[in-house]
C-alpha cells in the first residue's frame, strides 16, 4: 500500500472531470486529477521510485514492483513544445516522494487556451486497487489517493 501524493496545489476532482476522453474514461488507469492554482509551481513526484519517462508536460514514476504513476500537466500541452515548463530531473533518476520534477505555471497553460488540469493515474491498475480518494482543496505533497497494489 502506497500513498500517492498530490504533485501540485489546487482542487482534487474526479478523472471524469478531465476534458480528455482517455483520462476521463479511465483508459490508462484509475486516479484523480488536480485543478491547479495559478502561479509558479513545482510538479512533485507523487511517490518514491524511479523516473521511467519525463517530458516537459508529463512524467511517469515507477514505485514498488514496477507500479507506474502518470502525472500529466494539463491537456494537449504537448502542443506547447516545452514552452512554460522546465524539466528538473532526468529519466532513470531515483527520487523520493515530493521531489520536484518539473517547474511550470498553470496560468500560462490557461492563457494558451488549454486546460491546466493535472491527471494523476495509477497506470494499468483497476479501480479496486486504489482507495482513499481525496476531494476538494489539496496542497502539494498531501495524500491524493492510496495505491493498494
Amino acid at each position: 500500500m502506497t500513498a500517492i501524493l498530490s504533485p501540485c496545489t489546487g482542487v482534487a476532482v474526479g478523472l471524469q472531470d478531465v476534458p480528455d476522453p482517455v483520462f476521463a474514461g479511465g483508459l490508462l488507469g484509475p486516479g484523480l486529477a488536480v485543478e491547479p492554482e495559478d502561479g509558479d509551481q513545482h510538479a512533485l513526484s507523487p511517490v518514491a521510485g524511479r523516473v521511467l519517462k519525463i517530458h516537459p508536460h508529463a512524467f511517469v514514476v515507477v514505485h514498488g514492483d514496477r507500479r507506474g504513476i502518470l502525472v500529466h500537466l494539463g491537456i494537449d500541452t504537448v502542443s506547447l513544445a516545452g514552452e512554460g515548463f522546465t524539466v528538473l530531473r532526468e529519466q532513470g533518476d531515483d527520487v523520493e516522494a515530493g521531489t520536484p520534477l518539473i517547474s511550470w505555471d498553470p496560468r500560462l497553460i490557461r492563457e494558451r487556451g488549454l486546460s491546466a488540469i493535472v491527471p494523476v493515474v495509477a497506470v494499468e491498475a483497476t479501480s479496486e486497487q486504489i482507495t482513499g480518494l481525496t476531494s476538494g482543496r489539496i496542497t502539494t505533497g498531501s495524500p491524493l489517493f492510496t495505491d493498494l497494489r
